[in-house]
């Protein structure tokens, strides 16, 4: 099916107009979601030492902090610090979080129990933009 028409309002042409508030209906139907809060708003994979993006959306640089410490700054800032981020890595590390949250970066942290260390990092980030 072509698409009629892509606007600042949204895509028409389909069924509906697809806006930032359009819902719809879950894998198994039973409830609705909102399609753009459902959507991802930032993602990367970084090098080990925090300092080269190999593939990324919605990041802008990344920081290095420190051994095993990397911030993630964004294109496009949310609305509040109230984000989400996740990161997958490899075994043998005992502690991984995210801290220092803010509208325009969040900050990945991994240690070993007995020193912080650079690993390669694959984030995510969801949460509503500005």
């Amino acid at each position: 099916m072509a698409l009629s028409k892509i606007d600042a309002d949204g895509v028409t042409g389909l069924q509906e107009t697809l806006t930032a508030t359009t819902t719809v209906p879950s894998e198994g139907g039973a409830v609705t979601t909102n399609l753009v809060q459902g959507l991802v708003k930032a993602w990367n994979t970084t090098s080990s030492d925090g300092t080269t993006i190999y593939d990324s959306f919605n990041i802008s640089s990344l920081g290095d902090f420190s051994t095993g410490r990397q911030d993630h700054n964004v294109s496009n800032n949310f609305v509040s610090s109230n984000i989400v981020p996740t990161f997958t890595i490899g075994a043998n590390y005992e502690q991984q979080w995210t801290s220092a949250l803010a509208t325009s970066m969040w900050r990945t942290n991994n240690y070993t129990g007995s020193a912080y260390q650079d690993i390669q990092m694959r984030t995510v980030c969801s949460g509503d933009l500005a």
